[in-house]
């Protein structure tokens, strides 16, 4: 008898977690048979996969990972900051009568920007949401009570460009908000099934693989490698492709890296299409034990050299714990790693803008004593 309820429990369990996965929004769509056969056109992908540039180990063994849960369990000294970071507040009407000659990007934390260029408004991975994560319990909280513009206050929006569909750079409920006020959504091969079950209208979409190129307005994409990888459910890692963006303007020209591991594809890039008057470079939730997908700090210096960045921006940090190290760790060591390197490096406050060939940019180490 005992055996049987605790069969029936297992059985009702599996169930539920397969009803939660498959009928929340929140885990996006699948691509079709047939979309799957042009992802082969790409050179990366096989037997349903998308694959890096190189060999890119991502497997812990058991021990390793029952190690790592016990230590996320645990917790790590500094890991968030004692209370809600500052931020600084932007209005739509200053949006709306900017200068459009003037290149700005205001951080919204993480890998989120605004970025307004030769007229145009464009979204960098616009993660608006409290939590990176499926469900409002699951998950870690952003570090901010608020974000430096509310989503219904944002003007209407040129472009949004995403770099992969991770919960902390693609979020169901930030693009169920943004859809009606976007033209354009640039995304990597795959992530349109996720926007067209939100909603999003397919004429709305432009999928690219690695290398290929795109007019937006007056400002040329081009979507490029990142060493990385996907997946939103339990089973489909690798089923979208991940990317970084290089983004040129009539006047400046930025690359925002996306998730990366170090590899040799910076360097392919710099040699490519560098210099850049900037480089947004990922620089958080990093670990020696995944180093192979998120830079270490020194190696986000390294690869700002190779892509040949005038002026450098570490990203993916200061709004979410996503790993074990405290959240000013990125930062701290990026920052000297950059004045050993003799990188010039910008820190601005979230909300705080970066204007491109202006003789100052933000500087100030803002996050000391919070």
């Amino acid at each position: 008898m005992i055996a049987l309820f605790i069969g029936g429990f297992i059985v009702l369990f599996v169930a539920a977690i397969i009803l939660f996965v498959n009928f929340r929004p929140d885990f996006g769509g699948k691509a079709s048979e047939e979309q799957k056969k042009t992802y082969l056109l790409s050179g990366n992908y096989k037997d349903g996969k998308f694959s890096n540039q190189v060999p890119t180990d991502m497997n812990m063994d058991f021990r390793t990972g029952i190690s790592v849960m016990r230590e996320f369990i645990k917790g790590t000294a500094n890991d968030k900051p004692e209370s809600k970071l500052p931020v600084l507040k932007i209005d739509s009407l200053d949006i709306v009568n900017r200068n459009d000659t003037v290149t700005r990007l205001t951080w919204f934390g993480h890998s989120s920007f605004l970025l307004e260029m030769d007229g145009m408004c464009v979204l960098l991975d616009p993660m608006f949401g409290k939590k990176p994560s499926p469900h409002p319990m699951l998950g870690s909280a952003r570090f901010t009570e608020e974000l430096p513009i509310d989503i219904d206050k944002l003007p209407m929006i040129d472009a949004v460009i995403i770099s992969h569909d991770h919960y902390d750079h693609l979020d169901y409920g930030s693009i169920k908000k943004l859809k009606d006020k976007v033209e354009s959504f640039y995304v990597p091969l795959g992530v349109a099934s996720h926007l067209k079950r939100w909603g999003v209208a397919e004429n709305k979409i432009y999928e690219l693989q690695w290398g290929d190129d795109i007019t937006a307005g007056k400002i040329k994409l081009v979507c490029a490698p990142s060493r990385h990888f996907s997946g939103r459910r339990l089973m489909d890692r690798y089923s979208t492709l991940w990317c970084s963006w290089i983004i040129m303007g009539q006047q400046d020209k930025i690359y925002f890296s996306g998730d990366s591991g170090y590899g040799p594809h910076f360097k392919d890039i710099g040699d490519k299409f560098g210099p850049f008057d900037l480089a947004l470079m990922e620089c958080g939730q990093y670990d020696e034990r995944w180093h192979e997908i998120h830079m270490l700090p020194e190696e986000t210096a390294q690869a700002a050299l190779d892509v040949q960045a005038k002026l450098m921006m570490p990203i993916h940090w200061g709004a979410f714990k996503l790993a074990l190290h405290s959240w000013t760790d990125p930062i701290e060591r990026v920052s000297l790693a950059a004045e050993k390197a003799n990188i010039a490096i910008t820190t601005p406050q979230i909300g705080e803008s970066i204007i491109l060939n202006e003789n100052t940019f933000p500087t100030n180490k803002w996050w000391e004593g919070l």
